[in-house]
């Protein structure tokens, strides 16, 4: 079953590496380049899940929200030479 697609841009770099003969077709192109993104969504679960984890075993006290709020509106009029 073929799908029909268009790669933009990125139609000549599909080429090249076939004309360079590091891939068979620009359909295997597509292909590997799926299975690095689906690697990296990979990875990037992992790190969340790990942050979060360390984030839910902190036995600090939870902050406030309107503290979080207060601090992160200083924190942007400072950035941004609003406010005081």
């Amino acid at each position: 079953m073929g799908t029909r697609g268009s790669l933009g841009p990125l139609t000549a770099a599909a080429r090249d590496r076939v004309e360079a003969g590091r891939t068979a077709s620009v359909s295997e192109v597509v292909r590997a380049g799926l299975r690095a993104l689906d690697r990296e969504e990979a990875l990037l679960d992992e790190l969340l899940k790990a942050r979060l984890a360390e984030a839910l075993a902190d036995p600090r006290p939870a902050q406030p929200a309107e503290e979080v709020r207060s601090g992160l509106a200083a924190r942007h009029a400072k950035r941004t030479g609003q406010g005081a």
